[in-house]
């Protein structure tokens, strides 16, 4: 049985930098899944700026699988960045993005388009519910500091959400489009200012406990990225402010 509705389709995006070691098995992976499941789909793959082989993969992917296209950033620009690029390109009823490692297993998205096709308009993963279930975890350096983050966070922006740094989230194609089209950030805060905008927007959000292994390879730096997360919630609440997420509020 199709977990897409029959005459809709679901995007994929994957936001890759430097992972064209496991590029290839990630995109076996979704391919095998959803075409066992009968569903419509596309993957997008958005090498951003990668120093590896990431981009010859991708097209090498392309070439193997109906439905996969790549996108090249010229230069590293950041994972905001390149959701971003890719959610735009996106022709499906639903979209969701995906790490490159599948930190989150692929299976798991079927939880998310469930709530979708309840009447939710995002959905995402998380692994701070009850029911969520951690496999493998972060060291406690980096669970430490995402618990401190989340705390600042809600403070900040006043979002009740346990876990806004999922790496896998699903959208409806609306809110997909309402929402991508005004974020501004480009680094690893943007999970945070896409759910922000989400609800200033007045859409539903569904947080929902999913699988959750951690993976070893991580292109984040500790300290760096925590320091610019801080700051960029702060951005968040002065975008606000100055308008850009209102309903006219969108770039063109």
């Amino acid at each position: 049985m199709s977990i897409i509705p029959v005459g809709q389709s679901l995007s994929i995006v994957v936001p890759a930098y430097n992972e064209g070691k496991r590029l290839a098995d990630t995109c076996r992976k979704i391919s095998n899944y959803f075409t066992e499941h009968g569903a419509s789909f596309e993957v997008i793959i958005v090498d951003d700026g990668s120093t590896d082989n990431t981009s010859q993969v991708a097209k090498e992917l392309s070439t193997k699988y109906d439905g996969v296209k790549f996108l090249v950033n010229k230069e590293n620009r950041g994972k905001g960045y390149s959701v971003r690029r890719g959610i735009l390109e996106t022709k499906g009823d639903y979209v969701l993005f995906t790490d490159a490692d599948l930190s989150t297993p692929i299976e798991e998205a079927a939880k998310l388009l469930k709530y979708l096709q309840e009447g939710c308009d995002v959905a995402i993963g998380s692994r701070a519910l009850p029911g969520s279930d951690v496999r493998i975890h972060q060291p406690f350096y980096r669970e430490y500091s995402g618990r401190i983050f989340n705390l600042l966070m809600k403070a900040v922006t006043s979002l009740k959400i346990n876990d806004t740094q999922c790496g896998f989230k699903c959208f409806g194609k609306k809110a997909a489009k309402d929402i991508f089209s005004r974020q501004a950030l480009d680094g690893f805060s943007f999970d945070v200012e896409d759910l922000y905008i989400a609800k200033k927007l007045g859409y539903k959000v569904k947080e929902v406990p999913v699988v959750w292994l951690n993976s070893e390879s991580t292109t984040v730096s500790f300290i760096k990225h925590s320091i610019q997360m801080f700051i960029d919630l702060l951005r968040i609440r002065m975008n606000d402010c100055r308008g850009r997420y209102s309903q006219d509020g969108k770039e063109g």
